[in-house]
């Protein structure tokens, strides 16, 4: 198996270094947008704790269909235009939640470069804290 590994390497270079670039722009953009980021355990710590803000990103159906309590819903595409209504949270950590946890790194680095120092987004998203039992509101 690894001798078909490096033989393999070795037949398709260009193909081999494609990958390889293309899996260290990944590492670095990751690295940029989503190392801020928080379990479920230390949310809740900071909700308990230093009154954290839930900013929700998802669109407005599936805010609705179940949200983290007090959660305030700004979808992702309106953020730039609705960062004001933040401004008054900029002392508080704001954690952000997406769908899968994966596009809340986006909204993080949008609200750093506003001046919010203190962004934070959810691990897994609204997935890992259903996942996680933690409690859900459905209005």
């Amino acid at each position: 198996m690894i001798d078909q590994l490096f033989e393999f390497v070795q037949n398709h270079p260009l193909l081999v270094g494609a990958f390889v670039a293309v899996l260290a722009a990944w590492l670095a953009y990751e690295a940029k947008t989503g190392n801020h980021g928080v379990d479920t355990g230390e949310a809740t710590k900071l909700i308990n704790r230093d009154d954290a803000v839930i900013l929700d990103i998802r669109d407005p159906k599936e805010f609705k269909a179940g949200r983290i309590a007090g959660a305030r819903n700004i979808p992702q595409g309106k953020l730039d235009e609705r960062l004001g209504e933040l401004d008054k949270f900029k002392d508080k950590p704001i954690v952000v939640v997406c769908k899968q946890g994966q596009s809340s790194g986006a909204a993080v680095t949008k609200l750093t470069q506003a001046g919010f120092a203190r962004a934070l987004k959810l691990k897994g998203g609204m997935a890992q804290w259903q996942a996680d039992n933690m409690p859900v509101v459905k209005k």
